[in-house]
């Protein structure tokens, strides 16, 4: 397994500062007036990645830029033309363009061209089944820093299929247009696979994509839901299914919908539909078994403290434990993906917060570009490994073997945990 990936020389010198997540911001500069598509150029999915894929750019809308072309690059088949749809972005004079081309054949690669430009970019299909290995990465936490940026290309470098990022893409807190478009360029321009291939983005909402970051609205996810809402039409949380081997179950942890209530009566159904999937991956922002954060929910003054009244204004995972992690357990998801606290951490298989061998695991914390020190597994004995550093996680599938790799920006192997089979007693 390690000899797949690909790894970089030297470690992060102990004296190198460490960047946290900057706190709420204004709007401090415009959005540039003078964006090409390809400057903010990305893919992602609406549904079916097998057969389909979304273009999607941020730019000044232009009458030459309506529609985008794809063709089979290994074959003489001639070009599939879709209309480009265009919507606001926020409160911004540009606006989002979208073309989503269906009909694609699965596991192909593919050439794309904007408008009359000749400029031509690349991409793959997925695969209709996991008969043969593949690698996709995840991670969250990411601002527009440097570490982010070489945590994007060493990503990059394992030739994924597609990256999912958790939550808090550029900080833009809802507020910063000129930052979710930097996040926007720098993904455009670094995460592109060693064969020149884009690497498609996948997402959860976080709170730094949310004004006031929990209890929102939609539209208060200013900058997030114009790009995204291509999957999430109606709700901030929902499913990606990969043929039928390999399902994305995507939550939000209480920034603009309530953790418990509707979304876990949905989580519950989502999950019960594809508990034998090969592969069941959850993912969300803000973690039930944090490694830096306290799991308690923070106490209450006066009163309403002596009552045993906590404070719900979200942040500490105790409503995921208590709505959530049981149903994780009841289906068999084979990992939770979490993020927030911008450590690398992975915990011991877990059964209602005990170590258990046939229990569900959850990787993060989120440090693809903000980092913090993390507790010790000693203080918090749900933790099986924890590290300080900027990381994100490859995950390779392989027939019902599945392979999560902890991989430094620096390329060093964090951790490598390892899972099998759907049953419990095939699995750990």
């Amino acid at each position: 397994m390690a000899s797949a990936l690909f790894v970089g020389p030297g470690l992060r010198a102990d004296d190198t500062p460490l960047e946290v997540a900057p706190p709420p911001r204004p709007v401090i500069s415009p959005v540039p007036a003078d964006l090409t598509p390809q400057d903010t150029l990305f893919l992602t999915w609406q549904r079916d990645p097998t057969t389909t894929i979304t273009v999607q750019w941020v730019g000044p809308e232009k009458p030459d830029l309506g529609t985008v072309r794809v063709a089979p690059r290994d074959t003489s088949a001639g070009w599939t033309v879709a209309k480009v749809v265009t919507k606001p972005f926020g409160n911004t004079e540009v606006r989002v363009h979208r073309a989503e081309v269906t009909g694609l054949a699965p596991g192909t690669e593919y050439l794309l061209q904007i408008g009359p430009s000749v400029h031509t970019s690349r991409f793959r299909t997925m695969p209709v089944k996991a008969t043969d290995t593949f690698t996709w990465v995840s991670g969250g936490d990411c601002g527009t820093g440097p570490h982010a940026i070489g945590t994007n290309q060493i990503a990059a470098k394992q030739e994924p299929y597609f990256a999912l990022i958790g939550g808090d893409l550029g900080y833009d807190n809802g507020t910063s247009a000129r930052t979710a478009v930097q996040f926007l360029q720098n993904y455009s321009k670094h995460m592109i696979d060693p064969k020149g291939r884009l690497v498609p983005l996948v997402t959860c909402l976080g709170n730094h994509e949310v004004r006031g970051g929990y209890r929102g609205k939609r539209h208060d996810a200013t900058y997030f839901l114009p790009l995204f809402d291509g999957l999430y039409k109606e709700t901030t949380y929902g499913a990606l299914d990969f043929g039928d081997y390999l399902s994305l179950v995507l939550l939000d942890t209480g920034h603009v919908s309530a953790v418990g209530g509707a979304q876990t009566d949905w989580l519950d159904s989502a999950l019960a539909e594809r508990q034998d999937r090969p592969h069941l991956i959850v993912a969300n922002h803000v973690p039930a078994y944090p490694s830096f954060r306290s799991p308690a929910a923070a106490p209450v003054s006066g009163l309403r403290g002596m009552l045993g009244v906590t404070e719900k204004g979200g942040g500490t995972g105790d409503e995921n434990r208590k709505h959530w992690c049981p149903l994780f357990e009841r289906y068999g998801v084979d990992a939770v993906l979490e993020h927030h606290d911008h450590t690398f951490k992975r915990t011991h298989p877990l059964t209602d917060g005990h170590v258990d061998k046939y229990g569900v695991p959850y990787l993060g914390d989120g440090s693809w570009g903000q980092l913090r020190a993390p507790a010790s597994p000693e203080k918090r004995p749900y933790l099986a490994a924890v590290g300080q550093a900027y990381h994100m996680t490859v995950h390779r599938l392989e027939g019902e073997q599945r392979y999560h790799v902890a991989l430094e920006e620096t390329g060093r192997i964090a951790d490598i945990f390892a899972t099998h089979g759907k049953r419990p007693h095939r699995r750990g």
